[in-house]
């Protein structure tokens, strides 16, 4: 009952809720990377979701477009602006994607979208972190986030998958707050965004 029918009704509740309560923040954040990255403050991207099917997502642009001499982009690293640095330090970036879950594209809570380039490399069970809608945050995030490796990402994924409930969702969303409040696992060390997933298990 959750699974399929609860859980979206819910999520869309609080996601209009939140949307509404947060809009002045969203408001100001805006207007900062508009100035930041040249009338540039969203990020869009394709990612694969509930059975792997395409969506655009949308999250705000944390990096500028700035490239070296032959027109490749720079490193994220020197591209990662100041403000940018701040927002995602405090998972502001992915306010934005309250609008996919409006759409009915994301939950609140599942596994983590990531690129359609990685659907051809997951084995069989990492496919399973299909079965549901990709979340905002998930199980994963909060048992490290970027700082764990790719395999026991999917494992918390699929995890997640198998043991959906109500109980577990609310669990997540106030692990969630408490991660974000001490900022911790936001970029892989050394990194300033997560490593390619090549395949490897």
């Amino acid at each position: 009952m959750y699974r399929n029918y609860l859980k979206r009704m819910i999520e869309f509740i609080v996601a209009f809720i939140s949307f509404f309560l947060f809009s002045p923040l969203f408001l100001i954040v805006f207007c900062c990377l508009t100035v930041a990255n040249s009338g540039k403050p969203f990020f869009y991207q394709v990612r694969p979701g509930l059975n792997g099917k395409l969506f655009r997502i949308v999250k705000f642009k944390t990096m500028n477009d700035k490239t070296d001499q032959s027109g490749n982009l720079l490193p994220d690293k020197e591209r990662l602006t100041k403000i940018g640095e701040f927002v995602r330090k405090t998972s502001l970036d992915e306010m934005p994607q309250l609008i996919n879950v409006l759409k009915g594209d994301m939950s609140l809570i599942g596994p983590r979208p990531l690129l359609p380039e990685y659907l051809k490399l997951y084995n069989i069970e990492q496919r399973k972190r299909h079965l549901v809608k990709p979340g905002i945050t998930g199980w994963a995030q909060v048992n490290g986030r970027n700082t764990i490796s790719w395999s026991e990402k999917f494992k918390y994924d699929v995890w997640y998958v198998e043991n959906l409930s109500f109980f577990l969702d609310l669990k997540i969303i106030f692990l969630t707050i408490k991660k974000v409040i001490v900022s911790e696992g936001i970029n892989t060390a050394g990194q300033a965004t997560t490593q390619v997933f090549n395949g490897e298990n």
